[in-house]
Order: C-alpha cells, then sequence, then structure tokens
C-alpha cells in the first residue's frame, strides 16, 4: 500500500471538512444561534471549538506524513503501517470526540464522547514518538533519497 499517497489524500479531505466545520461555527456565531452561543452551551462552543482545530491540525500532520513518506525513505521501513493506523485513528478520534461531547451535554458536562478523546490522544503519542524514533537513527547524508552524499556537478566532473 502506497501510505504516502493514502496520508496525502486523507489529510486533504479532513481539512476540507474541518475548514468547512469552522465555517459551520463561524455561522452560527455571525448569526446569534443560542444553541451556539447561550452562556448553558458554553461548554457546547468550547468542544466543538476545539474539535474543529484539532481536526485542522491533524488534518496537516497527516499531509506532512505523506509528504515525509516521499522524502524520507527510512521512514517507509519497519512500523509504517502501525503509524499510518495510529495517525489516521487519532484523526477521527480527537476530533470526533470533541465534536460527539458537544452534541449533548449533562448539566454543563461533556457529553459521552469525550470518552473517546484520551484513546485517540493516545494514538497521537505513539505514531509520534515512533515518527520521532525513526528520524532520530537517520544519520548525516541519509533521508534525502539518494544513495550517497549529495554532490555538486563541479564534484561530478572533477571525478571528485
Amino acid at each position: 500500500m502506497d501510505y504516502g499517497r493514502r496520508h496525502l489524500r486523507f489529510g486533504w479531505w479532513s481539512l476540507l471538512v474541518f475548514t468547512a466545520l469552522g465555517l459551520v461555527l463561524e455561522g452560527l456565531h455571525g448569526f446569534k444561534v443560542g444553541a451556539y452561543l447561550n452562556v448553558s452551551n458554553e461548554s457546547r462552543r468550547l468542544m466543538w471549538t476545539l474539535a474543529h482545530a484539532h481536526g485542522t491540525l491533524l488534518s496537516l500532520v497527516n499531509v506532512i506524513f505523506g509528504l515525509s513518506l516521499r522524502i524520507v525513505p527510512e521512514l517507509r521501513a519497519g512500523n509504517q503501517r502501525f503509524i499510518s493506523a495510529c495517525l489516521i485513528g487519532a484523526s477521527i478520534l480527537l476530533p470526533g470526540g470533541f465534536f460527539l461531547g458537544g452534541v449533548v451535554l449533562y448539566g454543563g458536562d461533556p457529553g459521552i464522547g469525550s470518552f473517546v478523546i484520551p484513546v485517540g490522544a493516545t494514538l497521537l503519542l505513539m505514531a509520534i514518538f515512533l515518527i520521532a524514533r525513526t528520524t532520530a537513527a537517520i544519520g548525516p547524508g541519509e533521508g534525502t533519497g539518494r544513495s550517497g552524499p549529495a554532490r555538486s556537478k563541479r564534484d561530478a566532473q572533477r571525478g571528485a
């Protein structure tokens, strides 16, 4: 499977979704919708804002990971499948938990959907740790997609 393409596609589509969610939230604010702006719904406003922010950020993380897989070949080895599953899971569970937590409120407390937020956060931390560990193992001159250190045309012509 081409995980780079998968994350680019997932990242851009989810960026569209979460940017549209941001526009809807702006519309609710602009039209002074009470279900969104009333003081009694402050938790809903916070949860939906967090859903928008986390979803947008994680969309960009997916795009960056997809591009990184193309640029840094060392990321393609080892835990690529697990990292991919963790990133996509986190990208669904974190903003989804925030959004669902704001749908139904219980006396100002978020709804039951907020229980998946820690699971999504754990998946995100695992993915970031594995990516960081893999990139830390890359030595100098590696990670460029070339078989060796970069040489200029002048060095190649001189035979250096």
